[in-house]
């Protein structure tokens, strides 16, 4: 009996075996594949016969009717070699990097509650922050840097018109023109200032300013209560004003006013207003 090698098929190893062994199975020793090993070749032969893998159709016993057959096999497994190499280097990599790229996904952080969903209407639901409420606005007393009745160069301050009437603080919260009348109010304190009928587009871009010893002005009252009991006071004259209009726009008149009277408490009141035009009603 004499010893022959041959390849195997799927990664070229050789293989050596004694003829007898011809038309039997075994297994590659590098990569484990079942071959059948081929027939033993002649002396005449000196390349390495290939084995075929088992379940595939056997080698022909004649070497030359396989050399167009098998001629690419030493390629073919060449191939698979390297095949076979690479798919160690990859199971290597993965192997190393495997908590890289393969992460898990991160537990749920307990210290946090989950967001709401749809299901949670019921839930509390959390109060919105109280906004910050600012102090009121408190009108300084009556002095000689806000009062006097010779308002010839003083200048209109740029802010809402506000004062002090009858003792009490003034600020501004609305104002109207009605028939001939305007109003600015601030709650049950209302400072009237009557024209006479006179339309506020008839005033509109008109300046007055009236001094204490004018014989007739537009009359100027004043409305407020203490104790629930309503008090008034009216001028004609004995009051300082200056009263600039602007322009009528969106059924609006806006101004500034510059006015103090000859009460014992010294009202003031100066600043801006915006009134809305309030058509009167009819009389019946």
């Amino acid at each position: 009996m004499s010893e022959f090698k041959y390849a195997c098929p799927v990664c070229g190893q050789h293989i050596k075996c004694d003829s007898s062994q011809s038309g039997t199975q075994m297994q590659c020793p590098t990569c484990f594949q079942k071959i059948v090993v081929p027939q033993a070749p002649s002396e005449e032969q000196k390349f390495i016969l290939t084995g075929s893998k088992v379940g595939e159709r056997p080698l022909p016993k004649n070497p030359h009717e396989g050399m167009t057959t098998h001629g690419p096999a030493k390629s073919f497994s060449g191939v698979a070699v390297v095949i076979v190499i690479f798919l160690f280097i990859g199971v290597a990599v993965a192997f190393v990097y495997h908590g890289t790229i393969f992460k898990k996904p991160a537990a749920p952080d307990d210290t946090n509650p989950p967001a709401m969903t749809a299901t949670d209407s019921a839930a509390p639901q959390k109060a919105p922050a109280a906004k910050k409420q600012l102090p009121p606005m408190i009108a300084p007393v009556s002095s000689d840097t806000n009062w006097s009745l010779n308002l010839k160069g003083w200048a209109i301050p740029d802010s809402a018109a506000a004062g002090r009437i009858a003792g009490q603080d003034f600020i501004c919260q609305r104002a109207t023109f009605s028939g001939g009348t305007l109003t600015l109010r601030n709650g049950d304190l209302n400072v009237t200032i009557n024209f006479g009928g006179t339309t506020p587009e008839a005033l509109a871009g008109k300046s007055l300013n009236v001094s204490t010893n004018a014989a007739a002005a537009a009359r100027v009252a004043f409305r407020w209560k203490v104790d629930d009991q309503a008090k008034h006071e009216s001028f004609t004259n004995g009051y300082a004003m200056l009263l600039n209009f602007g322009d009528v726009e969106n059924n609006r008149v806006s101004g500034t006013i510059y006015l103090c009277t000859s009460d014992d408490q010294k009202s003031y009141v100066a600043g801006k207003f915006n009134a809305e035009i309030r058509k009167s009603k009819p009389k019946n």
